[in-house]
């Protein structure tokens, strides 16, 4: 860790080098690219360096121990000193660790949530309305904006599925470890046996794509204009502002109804579009044969799970790190912190040894 350290120190003094050339200022692009590659290192040199600092620190109060005899009025002073330079270096030693870790390039992005029902019928409709109302009000609490993109609902004031884009920053670094299955299990209203059932429900997580990273080309995309259905009042049946997208060399299909602009569908439509198609370019660069998507939420079915949400005993298990919370209710009134926070330290612990062992 520490060669890694010195190299990016390094890195950083020679960029300050160049950025204090006036002949960098001629161009621009350059000018630019240095100045915030030298801003991407400077948090994590400061911290360096201040380690170093301690570091000297706690080398000159061991060759004072050495030195001084244990009668010696000094000599417990200096012991003491040690230990808070111990406990210190250990603390900057783990801030350091966190600041090396690979940062993913989409944390920073909006997202877009697809939720959809699996096996299970009407239960499952249900539970995926309930998650919806989960993942809103979490986004409220880190106000975060939610546009709802394409809204399919059951006879039941269920959710056959819904598409939605959530605004706000580092929206997909904490919403991204919800990707996968989500099951319940409870005893729906209308089982007069008082019988459990299980149903299952996908969540796909994906990040919005940026304008200058996905470029369509309008000839290959199919635009079909069609009347919106649902509430929304007596002009939402009669006017055709509801588009549907369908990119041609890919067959991804997206629709949107959400507004009563037709022009304002097809941007909100084009976002969704964006962000599948990123997804799809994504897949091609880690791997020919991968599907994220499919790793993502599999076919619904009950035992590709990575959430249970238990009814009955008020709990949810995340099967991922073995984690329960007892706090059911909480949950689903967009309480996710207790969850996520294990899994982003989880995940980003795993993260940082896969780090290691690449570079060891």
């Amino acid at each position: 860790m520490l060669e890694q350290l010195t190299a990016i120190e390094e890195q950083y003094e020679a960029l300050t080098e160049k950025l204090a050339d006036p002949a960098l200022a001629a161009d621009q692009k350059a000018f630019v690219e240095a100045s915030k590659k030298l801003a991407e290192l400077g948090g994590l040199v400061k911290l360096y360096r201040e380690y170093k600092t301690v570091d000297e620190q706690r080398g000159k109060t061991e060759q004072m121990l050495a030195e001084l005899a244990k009668d010696d009025e000094l000599y417990e002073l200096a012991q003491l000193e040690k230990a808070e330079l111990d406990e210190t270096i250990a603390g900057l030693e783990e801030r350091l660790k966190e600041e090396l870790t690979p940062k993913d390039p989409n944390d920073e992005r909006n997202v877009v949530l697809e939720i959809r029902a699996g096996t299970g019928g009407d239960e499952a409709t249900l539970f995926a309305a309930e998650l919806f109302r989960m993942y809103s009000r979490y986004a409220e609490e880190q106000r975060w904006k939610v546009e709802i993109i394409q809204l399919s609902e059951s006879g039941i004031k269920g959710v056959k599925e819904v598409s939605a884009i959530i605004e706000g920053k580092g929206a997909y670094s904490r919403l991204k470890y919800e990707a996968g299955v989500h099951r319940v299990q409870r005893v729906p209203e209308t089982e007069a046996s008082g019988r459990i059932h299980t149903s299952a429900v996908t969540v796909a997580v994906l990040p919005e794509a940026e304008d200058i990273e996905i470029e369509i080309d309008e000839s290959e995309l199919r635009i079909d204009r069609f009347c919106a259905s649902g509430p929304g009042g007596q002009g939402v049946n009669t006017t055709y502002s509801a588009v549907r997208l369908t990119h041609e060399p890919t067959g991804i299909v997206v629709s949107c109804q959400d507004e009563r602009s037709q022009i304002k569908n097809k941007a909100k439509a084009m976002r969704v579009l964006k962000a599948r198609l990123l997804e799809v370019e994504n897949e091609k660069a880690a791997s020919a044969e991968s599907a994220e998507r499919r790793k993502m939420v599999g076919t619904g079915d009950r035992s590709e799970k990575i959430r249970t949400y238990n009814f009955p005993q008020s709990r949810v298990t995340d099967h991922r790190i073995g984690l329960t919370v007892h706090q059911l209710q909480a949950v689903l009134e967009g309480s996710l912190e207790p969850l996520i926070e294990p899994l982003a330290t989880h995940f980003a612990a795993e993260s940082r040894q896969q780090s290691v062992e690449t570079s060891g």
